[in-house]
């Protein structure tokens, strides 16, 4: 299918490109991509979501073909929560579904958490949540290692090689080494195209920055956050949680212990799946989505 993209223009002063499907008067559903991508992530399921779904999926600020806007902090996950809302108040949309992958599964843990008037439904890609996450770089020394990439993104030395044929070397190690099955073609010049964007490197990295994650190096005895060890708020929606087992980044120990944050929880674990399955394996992502759906219908 041909998905429609508007260029729209928020009050939170960013204009973002978005990918519109499906019918107004049907069930809405947003998708949020994560790092280093756009609404592109979700390519392979918008056109089945849109069969009974009004699917909303925008590049975030600082990707693909959206606003940059100059500055650290312009990219606080916060930021991110007002686009959301004020794009759904543009739309008309009330409550909805939010879907998000990655840096938009952060993005949607906290929309969840802070919005459950809003937010209906949540579906989780590859996403950890964040008291989980925040913990595991205390207290597992596997995560702690294999988030040592984060760290790296924030020196801002290593935005000035990523622009030419830096952008071919970052797409070829830091990016495909993350990848199951490999990207060519039309799906690789689109990723050169979206990075190639003037500023589109330093601000998709400035995602990272402004983040207040805590990332001890290996061995490190860091100073623990009080509130790792203090209550948590619960999400309050119904939640499905789709995870690609082979993911080297966001380890599978992100799933342990999240039924005590997440009450309503179901973990759908794709074995064959890297950290992009919802484009590795979109077949098991969209039919986990749409089986999900289906037994967690909206009131009304």
């Amino acid at each position: 299918m041909t998905l429609e993209l508007q260029r729209i223009s928020l009050p939170t002063g960013v204009e973002l490109n978005v990918a519109i499907a499906g019918d107004p008067a049907n069930p809405p559903i947003f998708l949020l991509h994560g790092f280093p991508e756009s609404h592109r992530t979700w390519r392979h399921q918008i056109p089945e979501l849109a069969r009974d779904h009004y699917v909303v999926a925008h590049d975030q600020r600082g990707f693909a073909h959206s606003s940059k806007p100059e500055g650290v902090e312009s990219y606080g996950p916060g930021k991110a929560v007002g686009d959301l809302l004020a794009l759904a108040d543009h739309l008309g949309v009330g409550r909805f579904t939010l879907v998000g992958h990655d840096w938009g599964g952060a993005i949607a843990w906290m929309a969840a958490l802070q919005n459950p008037q809003r937010i209906e439904r949540l579906i989780i890609v590859n996403a950890p949540h964040p008291k989980v996450f925040q913990k595991s770089l205390f207290d597992d020394p596997a995560q702690r290692e294999a988030s040592q990439y984060i760290t790296r993104f924030r020196d801002t030395t290593l935005d000035q090689g990523l622009i030419g044929a830096g952008l071919e070397r970052f797409f070829a190690s830091t990016f495909a080494q993350h990848v199951v099955g490999g990207i060519a073609g039309e799906d690789k010049a689109a990723y050169l195209d979206e990075w190639g964007q003037p500023g589109a490197m330093t601000a998709m990295l400035n995602w990272y920055r402004a983040s207040a994650i805590i990332v001890p190096a290996p061995g490190e005895e860091a100073e623990r956050p009080a509130w790792l060890d203090a209550p948590f708020p619960p999400i309050v929606q119904p939640t499905l949680v789709i995870w690609g087992m082979k993911d080297f980044a966001l380890l599978p120990a992100q799933l342990e212990g999240l039924g005590e944050l997440v009450p309503d929880l179901t973990i759908v674990p794709v074995e064959d799946g890297g950290h992009f399955v919802p484009w590795e394996k979109p077949e098991a992502v969209t039919a986990a989505m749409r089986d999900w759906l289906a037994a967690h219908p909206v009131a009304g």
